[in-house]
């Protein structure tokens, strides 16, 4: 009798663990539907604005905040990448490759700092969980702290001696006629038609413009999908899943980097590849030292779209800019990376900072409204 009971019982919790996995799944799909449905609506509501900025060609420092504002607006430093590379092609920094390249480069660093501000935005599905947001809102902003670091150390480096365009413009010498090269997302397949589904439907209803409300049911699946997600992979699979990553994906920092480059490489985002990772942060799966390495693979692997792209043109400034982008991101981690002191800046800062938005929880939604958007667009309207 015993014996029965006992495998009726293993049965059942089978059955129970294949539902919560299926259930893993759909709650994970809903979780990237709900950032496709935020970088839709954003598109929609500033793109022609976003589009305008970057026609404006101001001078470096100003193109620095460009890019940040736009990219924040827009939540893709591939399109704003993609908009400045049309832009180079076009002629509108010059006839000069080599000048046009180094006028675009302060555009591709603010990109990169303004594609870490959908990471900061999905770490608030935690906010009304003190631990879990304390987690996932660090892991988040060690992504910002690098980049801005990042910037600080190779904006000077890159106007006084040019060196991002310098060596950009003499790796594109030997990929000039490459052939045509072309790379499908998995993640946007399979999201993609049911956020255009979503949209056209919303945009049926008259009595409000549909891009607000896409953006706000976008929020309401992000915290309901945040919420569950965090709830079934700790009854599932937290103790192995640790294990797991502990012995082998983020068992060493080289590995993280490498892995975080792969599955930018494979969804193309790295707005989705950090996001990934922020619920597993939030459940204490993943700690704070070893996520930091895979969003500097992150950094690395969402420049590959814009290479792609960019060998189709076989033209030199549109591959120039692209390589901008990966010389960028490879010299911030090796001039950062080695050197401890430096390498925990990142670290203790995202830590510090967690901290303080514990104790008002207002400070996040502050720090997303004044770092991405605010500061950027009073400096470009003041020296507009």
């Amino acid at each position: 009798m015993n014996h029965t009971q006992a495998e009726k019982s293993l049965v059942q919790s089978r059955w129970i663990n294949f539902i919560k996995v299926l259930a893993v799944f759909a709650v994970l799909y809903l979780f990237l539907i709900s950032i496709g449905m935020i970088g839709s609506a954003f598109k929609g509501l500033g793109r022609g604005f976003a589009e305008n900025l970057i026609k404006s060609n101001a001078g470096p420092l100003i193109g620095l905040f460009i890019g940040i504002l736009t990219t924040s607006i827009i939540q893709s430093s591939s399109t704003t990448t993609s908009l400045v590379v049309g832009m180079v092609a076009a002629g509108t920094f010059g006839d000069d490759p080599q000048l046009a390249v180094a006028a675009a480069v302060p555009y591709i660093m603010g990109a990169n700092i303004g594609t870490s501000v959908t990471n900061t935005i999905v770490s608030l599905g935690h906010i009304v969980k003190k631990n879990e947001f304390k987690r996932a809102f660090a892991a988040s902003i060690i992504h910002d702290f690098f980049n801005l670091l990042s910037v600080l150390i190779l904006f000077p480096l890159q106007l006084s001696t040019g060196i991002i365009s310098k060596l950009a413009n003499g790796m594109t010498t030997f990929f000039i006629g490459s052939g045509t090269i072309t790379f499908k997302s998995p993640i946007k397949m399979i999201t993609k038609p049911t956020v255009h589904w979503i949209h056209d439907v919303l945009d049926k209803q008259s009595f409000i413009n549909a891009n607000w409300l896409l953006l706000i049911l976008a929020l309401l699946f992000l915290f309901l999908s945040l919420r569950y997600l965090t709830v079934l992979i700790r009854s599932l699979v937290m103790s192995k899943l640790e294990a797991f990553f502990d012995t082998h994906i983020f068992k060493t920092a080289i590995r993280a980097i490498l892995f975080g480059i792969f599955i930018t490489i494979l969804v193309q985002s790295s707005s989705i590849t950090t996001s990934l990772v922020i619920p597993l942060a939030g459940a204490g799966i993943l700690t704070l030292r070893q996520i930091f390495p895979y969003t500097l693979g992150a950094n690395i692997g969402t420049t590959v779209t814009a290479i792609l792209a960019s060998l189709v043109s076989g033209t030199h400034a549109p591959l120039a800019v692209a390589f901008s982008h990966l010389i960028f991101n490879v010299m911030g981690i090796v001039i950062i990376w080695p050197v401890k002191r430096i390498r925990d800046i990142p670290l203790r800062l995202a830590d510090w900072f967690a901290n303080i938005s514990l104790k008002n929880r207002i400070i996040p939604i502050v720090y997303i409204l004044v770092v991405f958007y605010l500061i950027p667009l009073i400096l470009v309207l003041i020296v507009r």
